[in-house]
């Protein structure tokens, strides 16, 4: 008999999961990342492509497959990289020219959801907004060029199996969760002690839609922190949009008075 729980939705929730994919490419040098045997001599980076949890968190409890689809010059420019538990989705190689690669993401059975496909702009070279930013970039860590973007998986109205997946056993790599009984402190609940859960050294509990409160690195970019200042560029940068509006709404208020005083002067004439 088949299970009900795999065949009804849960209305009106929704439940999201973050991960980061992008690239990570680095330049061959003699001393910080010399060129393999057999690599062709018009190659001037190593690159790598991933999906993966934040801090590095197992993800392939949602996520069962990744795509990859390369640059058609690149040999089996379509690879496919199944789970492996605790590890991300990666594939590594070597080229001389930026692509955009096409990421398609597969979910695990229980969910009964349809492919989704991401698109990322493999960078080989330092980039930014301005000049300094590109120079900071090609600076940092040996000229190594990050391209790596949060994003949050949304599952809408999951299956109430598939919810049980998501939801069951969040817990730091560390601990089992959630200990009922023993001694120590903690709520009385039934005659058992329930212990609370803490964050792990990564700062967010495996199976959760957690995300550290601090930044702890360049290895671990995405927070509650970097999130805050983003939001804190976000509102300066609107400041200066309203103020160039103002200036350019006066600007045009008295140029419009101005045609309007020419175009009397013209009549009179």
């Amino acid at each position: 008999m088949a299970d009900k729980k795999a065949n009804k939705r849960i209305k009106s929730l929704s439940i999201y999961r973050p991960f980061i994919y992008g690239t990570t490419a680095r330049p061959f040098d003699p001393d910080r990342n010399p060129k393999p045997p057999g690599i062709p001599d018009d190659h001037t980076h190593s690159w790598e492509v991933f999906v993966k949890g934040v801090d590095d968190t197992d993800i392939t409890y949602w996520l069962r497959r990744v795509q990859f689809k390369l640059h058609e010059s690149i040999p089996n420019h379509v690879r496919v990289i199944d789970a492996v538990p605790g590890k991300p989705f990666s594939l590594k190689e070597t080229g001389w020219g930026e692509f955009e690669i096409t990421i398609r993401l597969y979910y695990v059975t229980e969910s009964n959801e349809k492919p989704q496909t991401l698109y990322h702009h493999l960078r080989l070279h330092p980039y930014g907004r301005t000049e300094e930013e590109k120079e900071e970039m090609k600076n940092e860590d040996g000229g190594v060029v990050k391209s790596w973007n949060y994003d949050e998986q949304i599952f809408n109205e999951p299956y109430e199996s598939f919810y049980e997946i998501l939801t069951t056993g969040a817990m730091p790599p560390s601990m089992a969760g959630t200990q009922k009984g023993g001694k120590g402190g903690g709520k009385q609940k039934g005659g058992e002690k329930e212990q609370k859960v803490e964050r792990s050294e990564g700062g967010v509990l495996a199976r959760s839609a957690m995300i550290p409160l601090t930044n702890r690195g360049p290895e671990y970019p995405f927070s509650r922190e970097t999130e805050q200042c983003e939001i804190e560029k976000l509102k300066k940068a609107l400041v200066k949009v309203e103020e160039m509006t103002k200036k350019t709404k006066e600007e045009m208020e008295k140029k419009e008075k101005r045609l309007k005083e020419l175009k009397a002067e013209g009549a009179k004439a």
